[in-house]
Parts: C-alpha cells; structure tokens; sequence
C-alpha cells in the first residue's frame, strides 16, 4: 500500500521522537548515542521526506544539526509535485540553518526508452542545491544513474526502468558512503580533513564526482 508524502514524515517524525527514550534500550549498555547531533538522509522521494522533517512539515522533539539528499526528488515535475512542496523556486530559499549535502547523478534526469526519468530536471538535485542556504555542498555522480547506489540486486532490477551507468556499482556506493561519512565527520565530529581532501582533489573518489561544490558563506 503506498503512502502519501506527508504521512511518511509525519512516521519519520514519531520515530524521530522514539529515538529519546527507545534507542539507548536498544543499544549495547555501553554505547550512549548523543542526540544533540542528529543528522537526516535520504534518497530520491526519501530526500524529499527528509528536507521535509527538517523544514517542520511534521514536529518533533528533537533538533536537527545536519541533512543530506540523496538525489532528491521533489516530483514528477515542478508542475506535479506532492504535498508537501519542497521547492520554492528561489534560490537559497530552504529556511534551514544546518549543513547541507546534496548527492546527484548524472544520468538521473535521462529516459530509459519510452520511461520518463526518475529525476526529472526541475525537481531533482540541482534545484535542491540551488535552492539551499550555506553551509552546503554539492558532489555529483556524473557517470552515474539515479538507482546505481542501491544494493546490487536492486540496483540490477532498478536498471531494467531506470537509466544506469556502466561504471561499477560497487564503486558508486563506496563513493557515497564515502562522502556520507566525510560530511558527517566534518559538520558532526568537527574533522574536516576527508571533507576537504575530496574538494581539494575529487579525483580520489572512485568515481567521476564533476563538479563538486563547497559554499561555506
């Protein structure tokens, strides 16, 4: 049964508050989460779920510090977007004050066949960076599709309606792992080295990441 938007971030919302008195039961006796640097992530509609919880579109008791899009997707097309509506339109226009990642493929906005694009132009990555406030940054996947960084049974599957990349998808998901891990380290641990090193040098990454973007102001 498929679920509207707006209901997945009100859930998103209720496990989100679960986390203050439900995670440390469900951790070892010795690991203590720290809640006071909680990030959201997630990928294609589950971007658009995860802008939408840090935008309040459904409240909660706990206070976001970071949010990255997975090659985000607001819609079909800026003309047919679900409630509740990202995009403004205008550019640093996402009322957040925390970091910003956005992840984008290259191949995301392209058909497959007679098959309309999983992340048309308008709605997808490049809007969502466009539209963010710094602190933000920006690594597109360029030889990549919007499904490369699945598992790969899924991303084999997704590939027979989505435009895939030839490039290994195992490398895709190192690469987004990898950037995952260096923005959280940099706005969440205050270790900036792996965030810079791939801005400095993004031939490092075991993918074509063009352009990679840093705003910081």
């Amino acid at each position: 049964m498929l679920i509207s938007p707006t209901k997945e971030t009100e859930i998103a919302a209720k496990v989100t508050d679960w986390l203050s008195t439900g995670l440390s039961q469900v951790l070892e006796e010795k690991v203590k989460p720290d809640l006071t640097k909680l990030a959201l992530s997630g990928h294609s509609r589950g971007g658009k779920v995860a802008f939408a919880l840090a935008l309040g579109h459904a409240p909660t008791s706990l206070k976001f510090s970071a949010i990255l899009g997975i090659d985000p997707v607001d819609g079909l097309s800026p003309s047919n977007r679900p409630q509740p509506k990202i995009l403004t339109y205008v550019p640093r226009s996402l009322n957040l004050e925390i970091p910003i990642g956005i992840i984008g493929t290259g191949l995301g906005d392209q058909w497959k066949g007679i098959i309309p694009p999983f992340a048309p132009d308008g709605v997808n990555h490049a809007e969502f960076f466009k539209e963010s406030k710094p602190p933000c940054c920006y690594f597109l996947a360029k030889e990549y599709g919007h499904c490369d960084m699945l598992d790969e049974s899924k991303a084999y599957l997704a590939s027979w309606v989505c435009k895939s990349g030839k490039g290994s998808k195992e490398d895709m998901r190192r690469a987004v792992g990898g950037i995952v891990v260096a923005f959280l380290n940099d706005y969440l641990g205050g270790e900036s080295k792996d965030l810079e090193a791939i801005f400095e040098k993004p031939s490092t990454a075991p993918i074509v990441l063009d352009p990679v973007i840093s705003v910081k102001e």
